[in-house]
């Protein structure tokens, strides 16, 4: 069945610049679609559209008849005083419409009404309340907002002090608790800490509708989607599989067409060559078969000159470092009125090393890295440089002392002695081009901004690099040249980040901010998460203490007949396969992010990792059914 079925659909907001330019495409009824493009493609308009929220100049949109989509995107505004609790309740207004009406067949009923009408439309009504979960409904908020870090206290603030991070998290889980048939998920994992990241890739994987994201997270790309639609020119390309699948693919298109596109150009090279040797001789005879040579060579002209994205070819200035120590951290607390941080933090960074530093939402990472650059004073404690040590950093917000200078006289303010042209030259290695060198800072994105001071920042002679989710906001093709910059850079670098494949690329050393306290983990991140899934295994395996046994008392028989008896032995089997093929799935999720850079591993891995979440949901099925047996 088709679910979304697009044709023809063109925008643009200004005259003679299509931002889309016909794209066409259908989506069918389970189907996991990533929605692949350059910042500005056209994807979130796109969405927009899905939703009704903007009209198309052009083409049409059909949604599958009486099918529910929700969109993550823009936060919507709710009244005045309303909680985080509040918001996340309203996903229940069909619930709360049949418990209503409900409630007014009850009251009729103690009224004395006993009309067989009355009784079979509260029956009908009970059924659907109890189908659609209404019984439920606290269990559900309870286990989406544990799983998107939503704590009690923040379901009890007021959802207007939240911060847009915070809003756009409530706002998901909004989305999630509606159940909505079609889900339309537009940059999910921006604002969510790894532990929620990953329960979201669980959730979809779960989810038994229709998923179409935009996402530039390619892990989270690679284990929620089994479809491409790239936005290019206005128009969609199509790749079977996910991300991973797509990155060997295009490659493999981007090499098929260039090769297409040179044996063109030879055979057009080789024929003009000859027609103009005919027209030289001068003859009438070769002049006419000269001219239909030149016809045959503009039939011949069918393929562009493919292009791909352009590399990074700047690269961050090294200052030579001597000695071992680059930084001592001893005894550092930092608190927020009654709300500490961290306390007694000892750290020490070696050259070379390459630190992630990771921890939830809220943790102080980013007040530590502030700390650390001298932006911000501990409240106990100090912080050490060795004699030689240069930093560069990029903090997660930027802030420009001139918003209102255009993006050459900001390079040129920050490099006395910069010319004009080289200015430009910088900044079109970073992707500003054209007349958009000439805008002021402030009309930049928050991922342009990014890029424009890391620009900035390659003309520093450093040996320290300190990054702030330096991915943010990024599309995939800028996020790929950070990444270049990176793997060029020799000196010690610390980051935070929750972008898993550029912790799993860069970092050789994990520290954990937990509970104010900083766990070191002197391991690469693939490593870090197999010894937290022991310790998480290691929790759960502690037996649990046993009550004293009453020395006579008999056994108790097996409860129900020997249907209800066969169905508790086939419970407990189930069971036992349920923990066994759940083991299997973490070694493959350990084996999955060790081989993250390896495209043709990490497909047939991610293969058999869906084969084995399928074989999960059926067990999970069976185990429900034979548990509702068993207390029948």
């Amino acid at each position: 069945m088709i679910e979304i079925s697009v044709n023809g659909l063109k925008k643009s907001f200004e005259i003679g610049n299509n931002i889309l330019d016909g794209i066409t495409f259908q989506v069918e009824t389970g189907e996991r679609v990533g929605l692949l493009g350059r910042n500005g493609a056209g994807k979130s308009t796109l969405f927009r559209i899905l939703t009704g929220e903007l009209e198309a100049d052009e083409g049409d949109v059909v949604i599958a008849r009486n099918r529910r989509l929700g969109l993550i995107s823009q936060i919507p505004i709710y009244p005045v005083g309303f909680t985080v609790e509040d918001v996340l309740q309203t996903a229940f207004s069909r619930h709360r419409k049949l418990s209503e009406e409900m409630e007014r067949l009850t009251a009729a009923m103690a009224a004395g009404d006993s009309s067989e009408e009355t009784l079979r439309r509260y029956g009908e009504l009970a059924a659907k309340f109890e189908g659609i979960g209404g019984y439920d409904t606290d269990t559900a908020v309870s286990k989406v907002a544990n799983g998107l870090s939503i704590s009690k206290e923040m379901r009890a603030q007021l959802f207007d002090s939240l911060s847009g991070g915070e809003k756009t998290r409530v706002n998901l889980g909004r989305l999630i608790l509606e159940d909505t048939d079609v889900l339309l998920l537009d940059e999910p994992t921006n604002h969510l800490d790894l532990h929620a990241v990953e329960w979201l890739e669980d959730y979809v994987r779960r989810f038994r509708g229709t998923v179409v994201t935009i996402s530039h997270d390619r892990y989270f790309l690679d284990r929620t989607i089994n479809r491409v639609i790239e936005v290019c020119d206005g128009k969609a390309e199509f790749y079977p599989g996910n991300y991973s699948f797509y990155a060997i693919e295009k490659e493999r298109r981007y090499l098929e067409k260039l090769r297409r596109y040179e044996k063109e150009q030879a055979e057009i090279q080789r024929l003009t060559e000859t027609a103009t040797k005919m027209h030289e001789h001068g003859t009438e005879l070769l002049h006419k078969r000269a001219f239909s040579i030149e016809r045959r060579i503009e039939r011949i002209r069918q393929t562009e000159k493919p292009t791909r994205a352009r590399s990074m070819t700047n690269r961050f200035g090294e200052k030579e470092f001597f000695g071992d120590e680059v930084m001592q951290v001893r005894d550092m607390d930092k608190s927020f009125g009654d709300r500490q941080l961290f306390h007694g933090v000892d750290l020490r960074v070696e050259g070379g090393e390459r630190i992630a530093l990771i921890g939830d939402n809220g943790t102080g990472k980013s007040t530590l890295l502030k700390i650390l650059m001298d932006e911000e004073q501990p409240d106990r404690g100090w912080v050490k440089y060795g004699p030689t040590v240069r930093t560069a950093y990029l903090p997660q917000i930027i802030h420009f002392d001139q918003p209102g200078r255009n993006l050459v006289d900001t390079m040129l303010y920050a490099k006395r002695g910069m010319s004009t042209q080289t200015a430009r030259d910088r900044l079109g290695a970073f992707n500003f081009r054209g007349e958009d060198v000439f805008k002021p800072v402030s009309v930049l994105s928050g991922g342009e901004q990014s890029r424009l001071r890391l620009c900035m920042l390659m003309d520093e002679e450093i040996n320290l690099l300190v990054l702030d989710e330096p991915t943010n906001h990024l599309d995939i093709d800028s996020r790929e040249w950070i990444e270049e910059a990176v793997e060029a850079y020799e000196g010690t670098l610390l980051f935070v980040s929750h972008d898993r494949y550029f912790i799993n690329r860069f970092a050789t050393r994990i520290w954990e901010l937990e509970d104010g306290v900083i766990t070191d983990y002197p391991v690469p991140f693939g490593r870090y998460k197999e010894i937290k899934e022991r310790e998480k295994a290691l929790a759960y395996a502690q037996p649990q203490p046993k009550s004293e046994k009453k020395a006579d008392k008999p056994k108790p028989a097996p409860k129900g007949g020997k249907a209800q008896q066969a169905a508790r032995k086939q419970l407990t089997i189930c069971e036992r396969e349920l923990e066994k093929l759940e083991g299997e799935s973490k070694a493959l999720e350990a084996e999955l992010e060790a081989s993250a850079c390896d495209y043709e591993r990490y497909s047939a891995l991610y293969a058999q990792k869906e084969a084995l979440d399928g074989q999960l949901m059926e067990l999970m099925e069976r185990w429900e059914k034979l548990a509702e047996e068993v207390e029948s």
